[in-house]
């Protein structure tokens, strides 16, 4: 498995990430070990996690995959051989149950939130530490467009900084990074990072197919000239650029198992008529539309590593070996017809 340097951080990490938000809810504690298992052997070296984990987010559940990768560490004795990555939730006020509801990225609740996660994974540090969204008013999570009617009290990004950067010092974290971050937000963290604090190393966003919106200026210049790394999440839009959907409106995944309340974006006209066209070419070109949706993610040259997730070994299988798949420029010149057809439907 091909490897790269995460931004200036000193991490080397596999251009394929395990993804882990099923463990805990559609995953077994003895699934996920199996998953963990199968993507150490075939090369990965990445994995990502969040303190919110697993989806849905639900007090019940809220922990268990970050346990679960805990006690696969301490099984396993690979805890070195792995990039351990975990994100800290942002203000949600629907997530009461994660750190009592105090989110907002300040010392305290960043502090509580690191050492909460490296109990819960059996480690003494964890080497990518990211920001799962901002603390401020910004669009996310299939939002589009900014409303300053909705400006909240929120932590300054240099405070924030300045509390990451005392969990470094004290070896509980290694590089920082962002999520679901805009391109101001990025600017404002390398800015903030001149004065002596700690400087980004990734931004964890969405890139698939149906969402290319990283690829215009606002991001992907920034980061490329800031030497931020694209850790590309989602690159199969919830399961629909598998084609499965497609196929059959019913079959079993995330987008008939959660209320559609909860990734409404994926269930958009636009979205279908988008995955109906891309499964078509895929198909009419030898390909699984899963084989399409992900070597389109990992051939891109600003995607430092591709997040994949699976509730199966078999879906897992598919997803890394389609690391070997090449798309020639006929199909990413038909690609791109499509994507100007139906521009970004799951933005």
């Amino acid at each position: 498995m091909e490897k790269t340097a995460l931004g200036a951080s000193g991490l080397n990490v596999s251009k394929i990430c395990l993804g882990t938000m099923t463990f805990g809810e559609q995953n077994t504690e003895a699934e996920a070990h199996s998953q963990l298992d199968y993507a150490f052997e075939r090369g990965i070296n990445f994995i990502d996690t969040a303190e919110m984990y697993p989806v849905m987010p639900r007090a019940e559940t809220q922990g268990s995959t970050e346990r679960y990768i805990g006690t696969w560490l301490k099984k396993s004795g690979l805890r070195d051989q792995v990039v351990l990555a975990t994100k800290a939730a942002g203000p949600n006020p629907n997530l009461t149950w994660v750190r009592d509801g105090k989110q907002n990225l300040d010392a305290a609740s960043l502090r509580a939130a690191v050492e909460t996660s490296l109990q819960r994974l059996q480690t003494d540090h964890i080497d990518l530490y990211q920001l799962h969204w901002p603390s401020r008013n910004t669009p996310i999570f299939g939002s589009t467009v900014f409303n300053p009617d909705n400006e909240r009290d929120c932590v300054a990004i240099e405070d924030t900084l300045a509390a990451l950067g005392d969990l470094i010092k004290e070896g509980k974290i290694g590089a920082i990074g962002v999520s679901n971050e805009s391109s101001w937000g990025v600017s404002e963290f390398i800015k903030h990072s001149e004065k002596g604090l700690p400087r980004i190393a990734s931004i964890q966003n969405l890139y698939n197919l149906t969402a290319r919106h990283y690829e215009t200026s606002l991001l992907d210049e920034t980061c490329f000239r800031e030497n931020v790394g694209l850790l590309a999440y989602s690159p199969l839009a919830f399961g629909q650029l598998t084609g499965k959907y497609h196929d059959d409106p019913k079959a079993h995944g995330r987008l008939t198992i959660f209320p559609p309340s909860w990734s409404p974006r994926y269930l958009r006209p636009s979205v279908l008529e988008a995955v109906a066209q891309y499964t078509k070419l895929a198909r009419e070109n030898g390909m699984t539309p899963t084989q399409l949706a992900l070597a389109w993610c990992y051939s891109r040259w600003f995607v430092a590593s591709t997040i994949i997730g699976a509730t199966t070994l078999a879906q897992l299988k598919e997803n890394i070996d389609a690391f070997e798949v090449k798309l020639s420029p006929e199909v990413v010149e038909a690609v791109n017809a499509i994507h100007a057809r139906i521009t970004n439907p799951g933005q």
